[in-house]
């Protein structure tokens, strides 16, 4: 039977970037034997416009019902006056959340092509190759209570006092570990598990919890890092690390970080699985919507999402490794979009993924 894909593309520049993604499946289709059926569906600022809500319920039946879920971005300015639960990002937590998308996979590479689009120097970031494993359920992000209250007491009372709830249970850091560890097996066997134990005593659970896992998985060498070391050395020796793996917010901030030593936050990719290996796929970049509807939004990092698409959720190693190498020799071809082209010409959105497709057929 077809593997069933759920295309969400969003608000902002998704739409864009979504179309060229669409292309390539389209060619994996006609010219390399995919089977897989496409279905389309608004999530985000576009659910609210149709539907009233970031998430809209037949959205929610059709990622569920999906093999893979296949995202642009969500947001812009014109939502931001909405009510929390009503804003676009909403959806995107939502379906985190509802579809049990635990763990997410950003992987940092440096394509030596764009080695001169890093801020840092070159044999700092050359061959740079990090997979942060973030946790994407729980913590401070789904933590409650939560909320804005008003002081009863003291000399401030009467004052608005904004909180929220940092919590993990142990079962929630074993399988973000196992999952972790996992990847891990796969690359270099190298695993650094990010934390602020000396300060949280939910850092001293997932610790404590990291190294009974890691018992499990005698091969694989496992360190910790306090969180703002670990900013700092990305930064200062980014290639000590192979695979990081840490709580939501801590992997939300240091994966930005690692997205800019390759150079774009433009170029990379994420998944999003379940303890099943479905999966939602996303670049990690925003909707920019300065620039949407404008055709300069770089596609790549979409597209290599497919790339991760057929990877994890619907078994297509080779077909991934197809649509990588593809990429690999449009920028070897000098094709570059704004963000990327360090000052030289630059290509359009569509233009990009019309190399990217010419290079599939080649």
């Amino acid at each position: 039977m077809s593997a069933k894909i759920a295309i969400l593309p969003g608000d902002g520049i998704g739409p864009e970037i979504i179309a060229e993604a669409v292309k390539v499946i389209d060619c994996l289709q006609q010219d390399h034997g995919l089977d897989v059926e496409l279905e389309t569906a608004p999530v985000g600022g576009a659910g609210y416009d149709a539907a009233g809500k970031p998430l809209p319920d037949d959205t929610l039946v059709l990622c569920r019902n999906a093999d893979a879920v296949l995202l642009g971005a969500v947001g812009g300015p014109q939502y931001d006056t909405l009510e929390r639960d009503l804003r676009p990002e909403r959806g995107l937590l939502g379906l985190r959340s509802e579809l049990e998308l635990f763990s997410n996979l950003r992987p940092a590479i440096l394509y030596p092509q764009l080695a001169g689009a890093s801020s840092l120097k070159p044999e700092i970031v050359a061959g740079l190759d990090i997979m942060i494993v973030r946790e994407l359920t729980g913590g401070i992000y789904f933590g409650q209570p939560r909320g804005i209250r008003q002081l009863q007491q003291g000399e401030h009372r009467g004052e608005r006092q904004g909180y929220n709830t940092l919590v993990y249970a142990e079962y929630e850091v074993e399988r973000i570990a196992r999952s972790a560890f996992d990847v891990a097996m796969k690359r270099n066997r190298k695993l650094c598990s990010v934390d602020k134990a000396n300060v949280l005593e939910v850092s001293e659970l997932w610790r404590e919890v990291m190294i009974r896992v890691a018992k499990e998985y005698p091969e694989v060498e496992l360190s910790h890092m306090y969180v703002d070391n670990a900013s700092m050395q990305l930064v200062k020796w980014p290639k000590q690390f192979d695979v990081i793996v840490t709580k939501n917010m801590f992997g939300d901030i240091l994966s930005d970080t690692a997205a800019m030593l390759t150079g774009s936050i433009g170029m990379l990719p994420s998944a999003s699985l379940d303890k099943n290996g479905k999966g939602m796929y996303e670049p990690i970049h925003g909707s920019a919507p300065d620039i949407a509807g404008q055709n300069l939004a770089n596609p790549l990092a979409t597209i290599l999402s497919v790339a991760m698409m057929l990877r994890y959720s619907l078994n297509q190693s080779e077909l991934a490794q197809t649509v990588e190498d593809a990429v690999s020799r449009v920028l070897d071809q000098g094709m570059r979009t704004q963000d990327i082209a360090d000052g030289g010409s630059a290509v359009s959105t569509r233009e990009m993924g019309d190399a990217v497709v010419r290079a599939l057929k080649q």
